[in-house]
């Protein structure tokens, strides 16, 4: 049996680099899995915390230039004002049932001044965008709305460009369309009085703990089968490989083949056909 010297070869340090590195990298990713597990969980006691909660008036939770408080995302918060249909915004890519669509976000310009996001809802459209003839209009006038209030997407996905953008951001739309907004937007419950023609509602996301738990130990089992491929592999080194040697032993103790002699015959009569040829002494057959 060998010494474990071998592991010191460059071969066997580069190997085992590889696999410490696929090892903390699976080790990570499962970390990130629990993270998000817990991450969906505190959302999820915040959802259900609000739904119990009365209904507030927007400027109690929110504010231009503020920020809402994570614990009052999904409260449902209540506002009047006028719709300011000429600044629609439209939420490009927002998928339904394999359907492809957008959303619809209009200023609700409200009596204290500022005005409030507010998501309409969905309607099934191109889902490079929709011009703001395409959506069905707001009720016209006062109106009242009602709605879960919402935090704002972060990145670069919540750029505006031409009355577009892929996330709702209160700070950019409120940049682009040149208005004091509050911050946060809304997504609509009901509206007083109701439109002519409503948008598909909100989707309320699933109050359960999805498939994070299941990632992060699938993630940390590759790191384990990393782990231990490496060592069986060593261990198989280190004892060198017996089937082989086996057969290199064997093929090593066969004696050479001869081949095979065919004997030779002669045709001439009175001559056993069968009987090999052999010379006489004279050398001469």
């Amino acid at each position: 049996m060998r010494s474990w010297r071998f592991l010191l070869s460059r071969r066997w340090v580069a190997f085992a680099l590889v696999v410490a590195l696929l090892a903390w990298l699976a080790w990570w990713l499962g970390e990130w899995q629990f993270g998000r597990l817990e991450d969906r969980k505190e959302r999820n006691a915040t959802i259900e915390r609000n739904e119990t909660a009365p209904v507030a008036p927007v400027e109690q939770l929110t504010s231009p230039g503020g920020e809402v408080a994570a614990g009052d995302e999904w409260r449902v918060v209540t506002a009047t004002g006028t719709y300011a249909v000429e600044d629609t915004v439209i939420v490009r890519y927002r998928t339904r049932a394999g359907a492809s669509g957008v959303e619809v976000v209009v200023p609700l310009v409200t009596q204290e001044g500022p005005a409030l996001l507010v998501d309409r809802g969905w309607v099934a459209a191109d889902n490079r965008g929709a011009d703001v003839g395409d959506v069905p209009a707001p009720p016209a006038g006062e109106v009242t709305v009602t709605g879960w209030l919402r935090r704002d997407a972060t990145g670069d996905s919540t750029a505006v460009t031409d009355h577009s953008t892929r996330a709702i951001s209160s700070d950019r739309i409120g940049a682009a369309l040149g208005r004091e907004v509050y911050d946060g937007f809304v997504l609509l419950r009901s509206e007083d009085p109701p439109p002519e023609q409503p948008l598909a509602p909100a989707e309320l996301p699933e109050l359960d703990n999805g498939p994070h738990f299941f990632y992060g130990l699938q993630w940390w089992f590759f790191g384990l089968l990393a782990l231990g491929g490496f060592g069986y592999l060593a261990w198989d080194e280190r004892r060198g490989s017996p089937r082989g040697g086996r057969a290199t032993q064997s093929a090593r103790s066969m004696p050479p083949s001869t081949g095979s002699i065919t004997p030779v015959t002669k045709d001439a009569a009175g001559d056993s056909r069968k009987a090999a040829a052999r010379p006489n002494s004279s050398g001469s057959p």
